[in-house]
């Protein structure tokens, strides 16, 4: 177990130094010029190019590149070109509302689609089933900028129930955090509900062809021990997958929902730093969301372990 765990933490070392040199060079060798962005419309060339100096621009890429990862290697992910901060200050100050956001749809999804796709199953055909491929269709489908705003338009606009946009720091009450971000979490998990619930009534559907289930049913063990205790339980390992493949595209996803409801998180730090070619924004969160994704494959790895103790690293 141990070894298994260092050697992964080990793997981690070159994929993120992929990472890091195709991201240099996407934005590097990408048109546009931060310094022309931070100058304006009316600069002139010499201007832009003093600009590009301050900026170290100037060098050639593999000494920008060194610079940039061996201040990474010390905790450094440089200054905003276009805010003029720390990149790790402005992450700091935009990490709370993204992993609210997060955190609170991964919950919803789990707690939601989970006891949708068993029951699905043990009542395979039945109007559950089909009104959950119904959905699951509609939330592979629709895009998620599309349920945001017809959900705005439906219980902010025309009910006036939750907040149009904007975002409510926890510590300046739990009932507005809480309102704030309803609509977001709801936008945002339809997709993941879609996935995890179809993917668990696969699982479970499955498992409740086995042998193990019939003698269990045939021992007159309760239905509803049967569901949980022997066919859930033995189809958690592909659900554990979906839901660890689910947690990791929500980086995409927060993106988008962030932009709709107008939440000062990563996700539109992101389209911000994207849209003034800041440099070192964009490498800081991308180096950031690689770290977060492969971490999450390391934990659902582990999580076999617990999940069907015949699985041994």
């Amino acid at each position: 177990m141990l070894r298994f765990l260092l050697q992964r933490l080990l793997a981690i070392i070159p994929v993120l130094l992929v990472v890091a040199i195709v991201v240099f060079l996407i934005l590097r060798l990408t048109p546009g010029d931060p310094a022309a962005v931070i100058a304006g419309n009316s600069a002139t060339n010499d201007e832009i190019e003093r600009i590009r100096a301050q900026l170290g621009l100037t060098k050639p890429l593999l000494a920008q590149f060194g610079i940039w990862i061996g201040n990474v290697l010390q905790g450094d992910l440089g200054f905003s070109y276009y805010l003029n901060k720390p990149v790790t200050q402005l992450v700091a100050q935009r990490i709370e509302p993204t992993l609210s956001l997060a955190i609170g749809t991964i919950t919803i999804a789990i707690f939601v689609a989970i006891p949708l796709g068993t029951i699905a199953a043990w009542r395979m055909g039945g109007w559950l089933d089909r009104a959950l491929s119904m959905f699951s269709v509609a939330g592979f489908s629709v895009p998620i900028f599309v349920v945001g705003y017809c959900l705005i338009w439906l219980f902010a606009i025309k009910l006036d129930w939750f907040p149009v946009q904007g975002y409510k720091r926890i510590a300046e009450g739990f009932v507005p955090w809480i309102m704030q971000l309803i609509l977001p979490w709801i936008t945002l998990s339809t997709i993941y509900v879609a996935l995890i619930a179809r993917v668990t009534r696969a699982s479970v559907s499955e498992a409740l062809t086995e042998d193990y289930i019939r003698t269990a049913r045939a021992k007159g063990i309760k239905e509803s021990a049967v569901l949980l205790r022997h066919a859930l339980a033995n189809a958690a390992v592909p659900v554990a997958t979906m839901v660890g493949i689910g947690v990791a595209l929500l980086i995409g996803g927060v993106v988008v929902t962030e932009t709709v409801y107008a939440i000062p998180g990563l996700g539109s730090l992101t389209v911000d730093a994207v849209l003034n070619r800041d440099f070192p924004v964009i490498q800081g969160l991308v180096l950031l969301f690689s770290v977060s994704y492969v971490l999450i494959n390391l934990l659902v790895d582990v999580s076999y372990l617990f999940l069907d103790p015949r699985i041994r690293y």
